[in-house]
């Protein structure tokens, strides 16, 4: 049985500097925002949160369904935590974030797929696209929730 890595180690792996560091937030950022890839952006997006969903979502979800439903689901998960808190906050049903994150989801899945690649520009060109895919997505979620409002 494989023993899974505590959560300051995996934070270190992702950000470089330990679990509460002073740098580490600007790490993160640096390292998400400047990815090559959009999937390694989400390797990199709070280390913290990922480190759970990894632990409690997605390797339990990888033992029963293929790599790319799982992917989706744990996008779908997320989301609907998202969606959860914000709720509880302004106490009122809210279901955005889920199909926010399910839109990011398929196109994590679609660039592993096709290995869409950018890391032969500079770092803030890199941000530029992973930012502009946020972006989009978000703009694209606004419009199909438009639709059905």
């Amino acid at each position: 049985m494989q023993s899974s890595i505590s959560l300051s180690k995996y934070v270190k792996k992702r950000t470089g500097v330990p679990l509460g560091a002073s740098h580490s937030m600007r790490n993160m950022l640096s390292r998400s925002l400047g990815a090559k890839s959009f999937p390694l952006f989400w390797h990199y997006w709070n280390p913290i949160w990922s480190y759970y969903l990894s632990r409690y979502v997605m390797r339990p979800l990888n033992k029963l369904l293929p790599s790319s439903l799982t992917v989706f689901t744990t996008f779908l998960v997320s989301g609907a935590l998202h969606d959860l808190a914000v709720s509880l906050v302004k106490w009122e049903t809210v279901v955005f974030f889920t199909p926010w994150f399910g839109l990011m989801g398929l196109i994590v899945i679609t660039f592993s797929k096709f290995k869409v690649f950018y890391g032969h520009f500079a770092w803030h060109t890199r941000a530029s696209i992973n930012i502009l895919i946020i972006v989009a997505s978000l703009c694209l979620t606004y419009l199909i929730e438009g639709m059905y409002a």
